[in-house]
């Protein structure tokens, strides 16, 4: 369920915080895997999150360009 929340609340963001949103998790992604790499990382479930939600707001951001939504 809290995926669907999260979808609610990324389609009624404008394409500038997406993009934001977008390059944010990015961002996440990049200093997880480098402590991912260096052992210091508690949490490796938290990758797969972050990825997961990257894809989310790419998929609202191509549907918001095309405007199907």
């Amino acid at each position: 369920m809290k995926s669907k929340v999260y979808n609610d609340e990324l389609r009624g963001k404008t394409v500038e915080e997406l993009s934001h949103d977008l390059v944010s998790a990015k961002k996440e992604l990049f200093n997880l895997r480098f402590q991912n790499a260096t052992n210091q990382l508690d949490n490796t479930a938290r990758i797969k999150t972050v990825r997961k939600n990257i894809a989310r707001i790419r998929t609202v951001l191509t549907l918001k360009e095309k405007g199907l939504s």
